[in-house]
Order: C-alpha cells, then sequence, then structure tokens
C-alpha cells in the first residue's frame, strides 16, 4: 500500500511539472483561447465540474461565457461549441479542421487508435471509406438488408409471443435482435438468441457503457493518465474489453482459414481479401490489428445505439397511449395486418415518422456528442484554436433548442408535423452529428428503427404495471451519456 502511495505522489508530481510546462510553453495563446474558468495545475477545472451531471454543468458554464469556452478536463483542454450555429460553424463549415477523433479513455486507451471509429488521418479516412463501400456491397441501403431486417424482426416477434403476456424487461430481447442485423453483415451469420457467448458479449457490452457512463468513468476521462495504474472498476471494464477483443479476433481466424478470395461471405472475408490485395504496401492500412478493432467497432455501434433507442421509444408509448394509438391507426391504414411493412412505407407514414424522429431527438442519449479533435492551427470565431484541440460538441444543445422545437422538454411527435399532419424535417435533428465524422450508419439505423418499431407495434399493444401517468421517462443525464430508467412492459397480441 505504500508503495502504491509513493507511486502516485510521483505520478502527480510529474504531470503537475509537466502541466505548467505546457502551461509555459501556451503562455502567448492566453487571451486567444476561447474563455472558460481559471484551471489548475493537474486538476484543471477539477473543481468547476460535476461528475455526475456533466452536461447540466457544462451548460451552466456556458451561460457565463458563451456559446464557445475552453475548460480543463485534467491535462486535456477542450473547447465546448453550445447551439446550431456555432456547432454548424465548426463541423460543416471548417469540417476538415473539426475531422480528427478526440479522446474517449474508456475506448483510446484499448483501441490505442486504430480501428474506423477511434483512428485519425490518413488510417481514418481509409477505413471509413472501405467500410461504408463495404457495408453496401453487403446490402446496407439496399433491398437485401431490408429483409434481413424484417427477417430478424420476425424471430424477435415469435420470441416475444412466447412470454404470452408476462412484464417483462425489454433490454435483451432487443439488443439480441438489434445486433443479429450488424452480425450478418459482419459475421455472415446471426446468433441464437439463447448462446450463452453471444448473452455475454452483450453482457460486457452493457457493462462497459455504465462505466462510461458513471462517476468513476468521468473521473477516468480526466485523469487516465494515473487511473490506467490504480486498481478499480477500470481494470474490469480493461478485461471486458480485452475479451471482446479475443472473441473478434477469434471470428477472424476462423474466417482467415476457409476464405475464398473469390467469394467474400462478410465484411470480415472482404477486409481479408483488400489485406491480401495490399501485402506489398509498406503504408496499407488494412492490417490485423485494424481488422479486429473496426470489427469490434461495427459490432458494438450495432448493437447499442439502436437498441437503446428502441427501448426508450417503448416507454415512451406506455408513457403516451394516445400517440401509441395513433400509431396503430396509421400502421392499419397503410399497412394493414396481412403483410410486413416495407421501409417505402415510411413516405405514407407521417405521424409514425415523427414519433421515431421525436423519439431519438428526445433521447438525447449522447448530449456531448463524441469528440473531436482540431487537426491543425485553425480560429473560430476569432478564437484560436491549437492543433490537437480537443471539442465537445454539445449536441444536445442543438435538439433542445427552443428556435426549433416548441417545447423541447417534453416529448411531442408535433416537433417533426407541419400543419397538414405531413412529416416536416429540422435541420436541429442531430442524433447522427453532423460533419465529415458524422454517424456513416445512419441510413441503416433509420431503416432499422422504422422496420422494427412498424413490424412490433403492428403485432403488439404494450401494457405497463404502473398508471401512464406515474411512468417515468426522461433518461437520467450522467456523465457524458443518458442512462435509461428501468422498466417492465408486456406485449399483447393485437
Amino acid at each position: 500500500m505504500l508503495a502504491l502511495g509513493m507511486l502516485l505522489v510521483t505520478l502527480l508530481a510529474c504531470l503537475s511539472i509537466r502541466a505548467l510546462m505546457s502551461a509555459w510553453r501556451q503562455r502567448k495563446l492566453w487571451g486567444k483561447l476561447p474563455p472558460g474558468p481559471t484551471p489548475l495545475p493537474f486538476i484543471g477545472n477539477y473543481l468547476q465540474l460535476d461528475t455526475e451531471k456533466m452536461y447540466s454543468c457544462l451548460l451552466k458554464i456556458s451561460k457565463h461565457y458563451g456559446p464557445v469556452f475552453t475548460i480543463y478536463m485534467g491535462l486535456r483542454r477542450v473547447v465546448v461549441l453550445c447551439g446550431y450555429d456555432i456547432i454548424k460553424e465548426a463541423l460543416v463549415d471548417q469540417a476538415e479542421e473539426f475531422n480528427g477523433r478526440g479522446e474517449q479513455a474508456t475506448f483510446n486507451s484499448f483501441f490505442n487508435g486504430y480501428g474506423v471509429t477511434f483512428s485519425n488521418g490518413e488510417r481514418s479516412k481509409q477505413l471509413r471509406r472501405f467500410s461504408i463501400a463495404t457495408l453496401r456491397d453487403f446490402g446496407v441501403g439496399k433491398r437485401g438488408i431490408e429483409e434481413r431486417i424484417k427477417e430478424e424482426a420476425g424471430y424477435f416477434v415469435q420470441t416475444i409471443q412466447a412470454t404470452h403476456g408476462a412484464f417483462i424487461d425489454p433490454t435483451f430481447y432487443l439488443s439480441k435482435s438489434v445486433s443479429n442485423v450488424m452480425n450478418s453483415i459482419v459475421f455472415g451469420d446471426r446468433f441464437d438468441y439463447e448462446d450463452k457467448e453471444f448473452l455475454s458479449l452483450l453482457q460486457m457490452m452493457t457493462g462497459i457503457k455504465k462505466f462510461v457512463a458513471s462517476p468513476q468513468g468521468q473521473l477516468y476521462e480526466m485523469f487516465f493518465s494515473v487511473m490506467k495504474y490504480l486498481p478499480g472498476p477500470q481494470q474490469e471494464i480493461y478485461k471486458d474489453m480485452q475479451n471482446l477483443e479475443n472473441y473478434m479476433a477469434k471470428k477472424v481466424e476462423k474466417n482467415q482459414r476457409t476464405l475464398d478470395p473469390n467469394a467474400p461471405r462478410d465484411f470480415i472475408d472482404s477486409f481479408l481479401i483488400r489485406m491480401q490485395q495490399e501485402k506489398k504496401n509498406p503504408n496499407t492500412e488494412f492490417n490485423m490489428k485494424n481488422l479486429v478493432m473496426t470489427t469490434l467497432s461495427l459490432f458494438f455501434a450495432g448493437t447499442e445505439t439502436i437498441s437503446s433507442t428502441l427501448r426508450f421509444g417503448l416507454l415512451l408509448l406506455l408513457k403516451h397511449p394516445d400517440v401509441e394509438a395513433k400509431i396503430h391507426e396509421e400502421i392499419d391504414q397503410v399497412i394493414g395486418r396481412n403483410r410486413q411493412p416495407q421501409f417505402e412505407d415510411r413516405m405514407k407514414m407521417p405521424y409514425t415518422e415523427a414519433v421515431i424522429h421525436e423519439i431519438q431527438r428526445f433521447a438525447n442519449f449522447v448530449p456531448m456528442g463524441v469528440a473531436r479533435r482540431i487537426t491543425k492551427n485553425t480560429t473560430l470565431r476569432n478564437f484560436f484554436l491549437p492543433k490537437d484541440t480537443e471539442v465537445f460538441p454539445m449536441l444536445g444543445t442543438v435538439l433542445t433548442d427552443y428556435k426549433f422545437f416548441s417545447n423541447p422538454e417534453d416529448f411531442n411527435p408535433q416537433h417533426f408535423l407541419d400543419d397538414k399532419g405531413q412529416f416536416k424535417k429540422s435541420d436541429a435533428f442531430v442524433p447522427f452529428s453532423l460533419g465529415k465524422r458524422n454517424c456513416f450508419g445512419e441510413g441503416l439505423a433509420r431503416m432499422e428503427l422504422f422496420l422494427f418499431l412498424t413490424i412490433i407495434m403492428q403485432n403488439f399493444w404494450f401494457k405497463s404495471p404502473q398508471a401512464a401517468q406515474d411512468i417515468y421517462v426522461p433518461p437520467q443525464p450522467l456523465g457524458f451519456t443518458r442512462i435509461l430508467p428501468n422498466y417492465t412492459i408486456s406485449f399483447l397480441p393485437r
């Protein structure tokens, strides 16, 4: 214990000296950076930040310093952007300068700059282009993936029918179904819902998400350079990440043994073929490490966001049975009961489309956005932003902007309907972010949300063990994200 204490003291001393030296080197920048609260050596603005309510805390700071301000999370200098106008100026109008991926300590310390999600520079560009093209090759945005989504939604309906109306937690039911859509692309096959290894993977992903959102996760974000050496929950999360990587590596090895270069079966095969094509290129980014980490990124992204949005959507429909009834009415009028919904049906279902958009807006799952990084020295509204400065584009401030949404704190599908009841787009609908690092799976996500929700609602109506007025729906702001309340639901056949 004494040795651990001495190590911590030594690390703190070294990092404090490093912080002071960095501040001295950048003294000429002071007065040019966006304003913000005065940082202290090593801890930065820790005393002004609430790790349990980070988003709300930053909103309060913005009221004092304006829509662009600087904070220091430990040694990390972060420029925070609040509001549609400034975020568009940065991520769209200056897309190239704001194209870097910022720090996300829980993931970055593990991915180490590899894979499509957490890479930068030329690596990021090559992997992103390849991933988008390959997903299209395997049907994303086409009829093929639509049929796959409908097939998986059908499995979900069968599984739910077997519950016979019992009150259940829908979390893992939805996670398994949604994950299998991406699994069919990445691995070429789906998992059985009772597969123990599959359930273990989903549980590990859930644990990682909860850690990232927890106060301990926020401390790790600020002081990961020290905490990565200390005991604590971060060590268990790292083990879970390692287990996920090991699983992906096994999947890759299996594909290698049976690879036919002339007939790729899935994303992994396509990547392996590209590796063979570029094996003589010394600068290639198509290597085993990038393959494993890109596969892990797709598995994670293809499971968590859509399943959480659907789970939140069901909770909102329990809270608002009038909205549920209107969707049922629109489904019966446009689709009926005798055929599965088609993605093209959404063009004739403005109310359902508006509800899905409002679910995403109201959920606001990543209110602080995904951190960006300045790729070269630039300016923003006459403020100087040095290369490698991190940026938090506060997407939550856009999704709740009164200029675009009349009652942003309320769940109201009318936010996306015009006076004639037709669907109305909004520039402030940014759950997939903006600019060159926006979510390239947006098209797949939109298709999944529409098809899963309409197929589920075509077959069931929902019941809660609580009265509608007693159901609590706002996701809890916790750290960098928002966590859904736990609930149970009964699926009753229509």
